[in-house]
């Protein structure tokens, strides 16, 4: 059933657009015109996060943190063996994505921290990425607050995340 979700919902958005006498190729078109333009305008930011990104990581900087943070993390009830997805999180998905996938292959899927794991990256975002792009296309220049606030609430999800999953 679900293969007739998307069939169906552009059949109905046909049909509303030919009741209403929507040019429909003409409004596609033009959309496609102003992607193209708003492409135009974040990718330089997203190009910066990436590079930043993989400076982070390939520069040994991800390692430092992490075994800095790995002692804290330790006495709040975060497994050591998350302290690094926790800490790639923010910034790279993909990244993050090789953790997870690392950390299912040495304990298992079924283990407490592949468990604490999973629920981190449900509860978590890419802060940087998101924020390069949602406050590029707003153009803010001033973040105050986001950023920090961000990191906060991911922090405390990742330590609520292990609490909850020492329960089930």
């Amino acid at each position: 059933m679900s293969a007739y979700i998307l069939p169906v919902l552009i059949i109905m958005v046909l049909i509303f657009a030919f009741i209403r006498r929507v040019a429909v190729f003409d409004s596609f078109a033009e959309g496609a015109k102003e992607a193209l333009k708003l492409i135009g305008s974040i990718f330089p930011y997203i190009a910066g996060i990436f590079v930043c990104v993989t400076l982070f990581r390939v520069s040994g900087l991800a390692a430092a943190v992490t075994k800095l943070v790995t002692p804290f993390s330790n006495t709040i009830g975060i497994p050591p063996e998350l302290t690094e997805l926790i800490v790639i999180r923010p910034m790279s998905g993909s990244g993050s994505l090789a953790l997870i996938e690392n950390i299912y292959e040495t304990y298992g899927a079924d283990s407490y921290i592949a468990r604490c794991a999973s629920v981190i990256m449900g509860s978590s975002e890419t802060i940087f990425y998101v924020a390069a792009i949602y406050f590029s296309t707003t153009n803010v220049k001033k973040l105050r607050f986001a950023i920090p606030i961000a990191l906060f609430a991911s922090v405390a999800g990742a330590i609520i995340s292990c609490l909850l999953c020492r329960f089930l």
